[in-house]
């Protein structure tokens, strides 16, 4: 019964947290010429980090699609799996607003005038608002339903893109978007866009086969800056379907934030040359803090994750520049000192290697469990001193 009691506490407490750090504000819109209800998600570090930017994302549906994002994403930053975002919702259902704001010609799959005038208040005047009044970094992520995931496309077919991720769950595409899409994916070239797509059992047969339609069409474009997911939700209802969509768009598109998945590995890191790996983990680290604003150290796990390459090629070459970048990142672990030791080691200097591995050892704390086979590294160089210097010296 207690624990019961501890797991409601527990729930009402996040709840309340939660909502403390949402916003509700009236907007008054020139170019909508009327005022539109947001919903403003602000992560709690905002208020004590007072020089880092976040990642900005927009939710078309607020009604039932924001604080679906808002969880996952809090879920996501709290895994490490995800930075935080600063989070805006347009409420478009108190009068059925989507449709104004979100219809299109069936001419030419093109927003109506009503929409495109709501195009234009998110492009021009609410992410001017935004940039001017939170600390935004440079990745911006769109979030759409049926008809406003169809809408969402508006903002990438356009010539330099307004966001830089794209979900787009059970979307209700417009005839002739397939086609402005594969053109756009085909020729992005400067920044990664991604690009998430869901579809669910409910749909039509007609919505259903444009959805498969464009997932084959995205799935054979050739360009490294065009990444794209499909998710097929068979057995899921449209609703359902929405809560799959969520947190499997956030993996996807924050991919790069996380550390070093097994795929990535394979994919990006395997066949690196030392010198490549070790770029490839600076570069990776320099992308997330331009990107997302997150001024991450290296962490340990993706150090590891190059390890073997670093060890295993060209005769240790690089373990030097390993350990000294680990060390400007971590001065009071040992592990720099360690591949800075093994470096002169395998070069045969074994007194700068033993004073590595002597720095090494005295930064771990006492009754660490790993003392023991720390101290083997300095036993084993000094045996391979005093074994050179009787080799050198057979008389002595």
């Amino acid at each position: 019964m207690k624990k019961i009691l501890l797991s409601i506490l527990i729930i009402f407490n996040s709840t309340i947290l939660f909502s403390q750090n949402i916003e509700t504000k009236k907007f008054n819109s020139e170019i909508l010429q009327n005022d539109r209800y947001l919903k403003i998600y602000v992560p709690p570090s905002y208020t004590f980090e007072t020089s880092k930017q976040y990642p900005l994302t927009i939710v078309l549906d607020a009604e039932y699609l924001f604080d679906m994002y808002v969880g996952n994403s809090i879920l996501f930053a709290s895994k490490d799996k995800a930075p935080e975002q600063i989070i805006v919702g347009i409420d478009q259902n108190y009068k059925g607003e989507r449709y104004e704001d979100c219809g299109y010609q069936k001419g030419n799959s093109l927003p109506t005038q009503e929409a495109e005038v709501f195009y234009q208040f998110i492009k021009i005047e609410l992410i001017e608002y935004l940039e001017e009044n939170y600390r935004i970094s440079p990745f911006k992520t769109i979030v759409g339903n049926t008809l406003t995931a169809n809408f969402t496309n508006y903002f990438l077919i356009e010539q330099y893109p307004t966001f830089n991720a794209f979900i787009n769950i059970s979307p209700y595409y417009a005839l002739d978007i397939p086609v402005l899409l594969h053109q756009k994916s085909t020729n992005i070239k400067d920044e990664n866009i991604y690009y998430y797509l869901s579809n669910n059992k409910d749909n039509t047969e007609e919505k259903e086969q444009i959805i498969k339609d464009t997932d084959t069409i995205l799935k054979s474009v050739n360009n490294i800056r065009f990444k794209y997911k499909y998710d097929a939700f068979e057995n899921s209802s449209k609703v359902a379907a929405i809560g799959q969509s969520v947190p499997s768009a956030l993996a996807f598109i924050f991919e790069m934030y996380s550390s070093i998945s097994k795929d990535e590995f394979e994919n990006n890191i395997k066949n690196l040359s030392p010198a490549d790996a070790i770029a490839y983990l600076e570069n990776k680290y320099v992308e997330i803090e331009y990107l997302f604003g997150s001024n991450l150290k290296i962490r340990e796990k993706d150090i590891f994750a190059v390890e073997a390459i670093i060890l295993d090629k060209e005769n240790g070459d690089y373990l030097k520049n390993f350990g000294e970048m680990i060390n400007k990142l971590y001065e009071e672990s040992p592990i720099g000192d360690y591949y800075i030791g093994r470096y002169y080691e395998t070069g045969k200097k074994y007194k700068m290697a033993l004073r590595y591995y002597k720095s090494g050892y005295m930064k771990l704390p006492e009754g660490d469990p790993n003392s023991d086979g720390y101290y083997e590294n300095i036993e084993r160089v000094l045996q391979k001193r005093d074994g050179m210097y009787i080799e050198q010296n057979p008389n002595n």
